[in-house]
């Protein structure tokens, strides 16, 4: 994989998991990771689909997550630490929101996963989107926030149409 990807798929899925936290402890929180972790690369791999895509990617950068925090009504009077301008820095928007709109809704998840089976970057990354697709019980109880439709619908709702499109669905079937 392009080294544009990694660090904005980290980004994106901390984002998400700092928006829409597990309630329970540390094994809860791992596979809230997990599939946030595979909705965002789903997502990425949509968004940048070829190592040129990716190595633009790289140098011209994401973006951020400053829209996001504004859609989630981030605290605007805190000062963010360095630490955090960092990496909200490799957040990319559209990348947050399709993995939204993935984890919300499954055939956008099945439907996304099947359009990625081509792309450049699955023929060199393990291709196991079982959590974001097929979530057992465990999963989707640990990921009821991240997976509520109301709850991230400000976020899905973003970049929705683009997904759609870039699907290639029927956007009456899909609302």
């Amino acid at each position: 994989m392009t080294a544009g990807l990694p660090p904005v798929i980290a980004a994106t899925t901390h984002w998400l998991t700092r928006a829409y936290p597990s309630d329970g402890g540390p094994a809860q929180a791992a596979r809230v990771l997990a599939q946030a972790r595979q909705a965002a690369t789903v997502a990425a791999w949509l968004r940048y689909p070829t190592e040129l895509d990716a190595g633009l990617l790289a140098m011209l950068g994401p973006g951020g997550s400053g829209g996001l925090d504004r859609v989630m009504r981030a605290d605007e009077h805190e000062e963010p630490s360095a630490a955090d301008r960092i990496w909200r820095g490799w957040v990319d928007e559209v990348v947050a929101s399709w993995a939204a709109c993935l984890l919300s809704d499954p055939r956008l998840a099945a439907d996304a996963v099947a359009a990625t089976a081509d792309c450049e970057h699955a023929q060199v990354v393990d291709r196991d989107f079982s959590r974001l697709t097929t979530p057992d019980a465990d999963d989707a109880r640990a990921a009821a926030l991240l997976r509520h439709p109301d709850l991230v619908a400000p976020v899905a709702n973003m970049h929705r149409a683009n997904l759609i499109e870039r699907l290639r669905l029927d956007p009456v079937e899909v609302g």
